[in-house]
């Protein structure tokens, strides 16, 4: 019997319709588009401004837009796993209540979170499924309602998040398709350089807390960047190198949209072209567990069965990693 590898077989997406863009945050706090572009390369970000509706809103919507694509039947799905670092309450899983919501009753559901690498991990679980042999069909959800955590008087931290969600359904190929190989890292160094103070069980929530604004994300930018641009430059280079890659073979670079330097110095160190790093970080801002399969939507029409896409990711924690993968169909 050959092989079972993992194949993403459909994707679907969801973005708000609310456009927070960079002219608008300049009313906000001191800031201007000339400094956030040039620094971040984001020009626009997407906000779900609805009350009441949190991460599983926007995963619910990008898992019926893949279904509607695919034309399938949710009760075929065996797997969902939501990719997330904003839950929508503590305790209970988002994702097994998106699971429900879409149909997926013949599925069970859990949630996993590894900050901005959290659809990259989900990407090495759903493959891990599939290989197993005993799932068919693993429908993976990356989402994230960053404007729930986001201080927007804090200039540092509310020009570079959005909110979205993307997702991908993964089966099993027998032609040698999907996930190659993969290089997953993690360092507990990074715990108090990118984090939310309160509200865990070191410090649950309490007026003071609420006071110093001690729920909403801290980052420390200038060493997240300095880690984040080592960190996946270094696992894509490596993973080419493991599985003898040069740039020439490299079709497309899909990285997590977090900053346009970081994501140009990872191409660099890999030789590639700009024409090979796909960038829709103008648009949707760092989306968390959302950017990769976001950039798969937007730019699945150039995609060609057989190509050999990178993805990278780094995140807080610090999680980071890259994934090899071969693209299974045509569009």
């Amino acid at each position: 019997m050959n092989k079972i590898t993992a194949a993403i077989t459909a994707i679907g997406s969801y973005v708000p319709d609310f456009v927070l863009s960079n002219q608008v945050l300049e009313s906000m706090v001191d800031t201007n588009d000339e400094w956030i572009t040039s620094r971040t390369g984001i020009k626009e970000r997407r906000i779900l401004k609805e009350e009441g509706k949190g991460t599983s809103y926007l995963a619910i919507k990008a898992a019926q837009n893949l279904l509607e694509k695919a034309q399938l039947d949710p009760k075929e799905i065996d797997l969902v796993i939501m990719a997330t670092a904003t839950p929508d309450m503590p305790v209970a899983s988002t994702g097994v209540y998106v699971a429900t919501q879409i149909g997926a009753v013949n599925a069970f559901a859990f949630d996993l979170h590894a900050a901005c690498s959290s659809f990259l991990y989900g990407l090495s679980n759903a493959s891990a499924y599939i290989a197993s042999g005993k799932y068919k069909k693993v429908l993976l959800i990356g989402a994230d309602k960053m404007s729930s955590i986001i201080d927007y008087t804090d200039r540092a931290t509310c020009i570079i998040f959005g909110d979205g969600a993307g997702a991908v359904l993964l089966e099993p190929n027998h032609e040698g398709l999907g996930v190659q190989d993969e290089l997953l890292k993690s360092d507990g160094i990074g715990r108090e350089y990118l984090k939310i103070e309160a509200g865990g069980s070191i410090l649950p929530p309490s007026q003071a807390t609420i006071d110093n604004k001690q729920h909403y994300v801290f980052q420390d930018g200038k060493t997240v960047f300095k880690y984040a641009v080592s960190g996946m430059a270094d696992v894509s280079e490596k993973i080419m190198e493991r599985n003898n890659l040069s740039k020439d073979d490299i079709n497309w670079l899909v990285a997590h949209q977090a900053n346009r330097r970081i994501i140009d110095a990872t191409a660099s160190r890999m030789g590639l072209e700009d024409e090979k790093v796909l960038v829709n970080i103008e648009k949707y801002g760092n989306t968390t567990s959302a950017t990769l399969p976001l950039v798969l939507c937007d730019f699945e029409h150039l995609f060609k069965k057989g190509d050999n896409i990178i993805f990278a990711a780094f995140g807080g924690g610090f999680t980071w990693g890259a994934i090899y993968l071969k693209w299974a169909y045509n569009k």
